[in-house]
């Protein structure tokens, strides 16, 4: 879970680029594909360029970041930005909606308790069939 609490990343000209061309593909994204988007809107970057501005910006809690299923990891423009929250998340099209879950945040806390652990993070993704590709 990334510290909401973290300073803004040194803004850039190469992360001011990523940012805007996460809020110009919407949703969760995989880096190879906004790298692409990148190239073809004509901004020169590199990928590890990508890589290093998304990890900054998902520190600071402007980036969300999804480990799909699959092992990917997916990024998007944090919509909660400061606000922790997790996801809901379809196999089939990818819908995600973010939601709040304090039953998560009370176990969470209770386990590290339990445990004598501090300085606790975690991340919490639901994977399931949304309504619209249950009925495809």
């Amino acid at each position: 879970m990334p510290d909401r609490s973290s300073p803004a990343p040194r803004a850039t000209r190469q992360r001011a680029a990523v940012l805007a061309a996460l809020t110009e593909v919407g949703g969760f994204t995989s880096a190879q594909h906004l790298y692409g988007h990148l190239q073809t809107g004509g901004t020169e970057i590199g990928l590890t360029t990508v890589y290093r501005a998304l990890q900054a910006l998902a520190d600071a809690g402007e980036v969300d970041v999804l480990n799909a299923s699959k092992g990917e990891t997916l990024w998007r423009r944090c919509k909660a930005v400061g606000k922790h929250h997790h996801h809901l998340v379809c196999r089939g099209c990818g819908r995600t909606v973010e939601v709040e879950g304090p039953d998560v945040e009370a176990w969470a806390t209770a386990i590290a308790r339990r445990y004598k652990f501090t300085d606790v993070g975690h991340v919490a993704e639901v994977f399931g069939t949304c309504a619209t590709c249950r009925a495809a």
